[in-house]
């Protein structure tokens, strides 16, 4: 199942603020991330996916694009 950046964070339970500690980014960072304003790096998404314990190419990058099965 795909899923928005902010969907996989509240998921993995963090709120932007611990998010950001954890990848090492700041919280406007992460909030540019989830809406879509800015993309992380290749480094950053492995970062990602390791603490939002969720593959590639299940985060969608873009939220405002109609998610489909």
């Amino acid at each position: 199942m795909r899923v928005t950046l902010k969907a996989a964070r509240t998921n993995a339970g963090y709120t932007q603020k611990q998010a950001a500690k954890i990848i090492g980014v700041t919280v406007d960072t992460i909030g540019n991330w989830e809406r879509g304003k800015s993309f992380p790096d290749a480094l950053q998404i492995k970062t990602i996916e390791q603490a939002y314990k969720i593959a590639y190419d299940n985060l969608v990058f873009l939220p405002d694009i109609t998610l489909k099965a």
